[in-house]
């Protein structure tokens, strides 16, 4: 009865010292894209790299403002490009990468996009202290619901981006991160105008959201 009592105690104790250690931690995030990482057509406070921030801070995490590699238009090989001279930190505690619609818009080949991809994917591995729950692929969005495709085979669209998420999908698998899903929910702007932002093609602070509320999902559980 004695050892029962003193386990009753103080493991409440043990949990709370934990997550105080979580919440006095000063947390870094790098997020790595294309312009639906930089948020074209939003303010940068609502692009979904900020909005995982903020609202991880109103959750009581301590955390950097995030770390943003992303240029409008960029294709996979452009991304690993833009990566080459930059100085990043020794090591992040959470990477998203998010990149691939300009390889489907320009009509590159699919193999083309898992080689480059793939190593990207290490590389965010890498830079997050090659602790791979820490990495999250996030899953291309389907422009073909957007205005700016009303006069596009957007049947074509959706099912060539089915086969470049389905790629990422499969490798997150392998490389054991975490694969968050968004291009479902992203074809509710035909019935939502206020999903997309003013340029008619990308996604609006509030469609935003909708992403940052599951990516901080998944990062507060690893967290806690």
């Amino acid at each position: 009865m004695i050892r029962s009592f003193v386990l009753f105690i103080f493991l409440p104790i043990l949990v709370n010292a934990q997550t105080k250690g979580a919440m006095e931690k000063t947390y870094t995030y790098l997020a790595l894209g294309d312009s639906y990482t930089i948020g074209e057509a939003v303010l940068l406070k609502n692009n979904f790299p900020y909005q995982v921030v903020q609202l991880l801070r109103d959750r009581g995490y301590n955390f950097s403002a995030p770390e943003i590699i992303a240029k409008t238009g960029w294709t996979t090989d452009e991304l690993e490009a833009g990566m080459k001279d930059y100085r990043f930190l020794s090591k992040y505690d959470f990477v998203t990468l998010l990149i691939g619609v300009n390889n489907q818009y320009r009509g590159r080949e699919v193999i083309e996009y898992k080689e480059h991809f793939e190593e990207l994917l290490k590389k965010a591995i890498e830079l997050a202290d090659g602790k791979a729950k820490h990495v999250i692929i996030v899953s291309i969005p389907d422009y073909g619901a957007t205005p700016f495709a009303q006069n596009m085979d957007t049947e074509k669209i959706k099912k060539q981006i089915d086969v470049f998420n389905g790629v990422a999908k499969a490798l997150s698998i392998q490389y054991k991160t975490h694969f968050v899903e968004i291009t479902e929910a992203s074809k509710e702007v035909k019935n939502d105008k206020e999903l997309v932002a003013e340029d008619g093609l990308h996604p609006s602070a509030k469609e935003y959201k909708k992403w940052a509320e599951k990516l901080a999902k998944q990062i507060e559980a690893q967290l806690k």
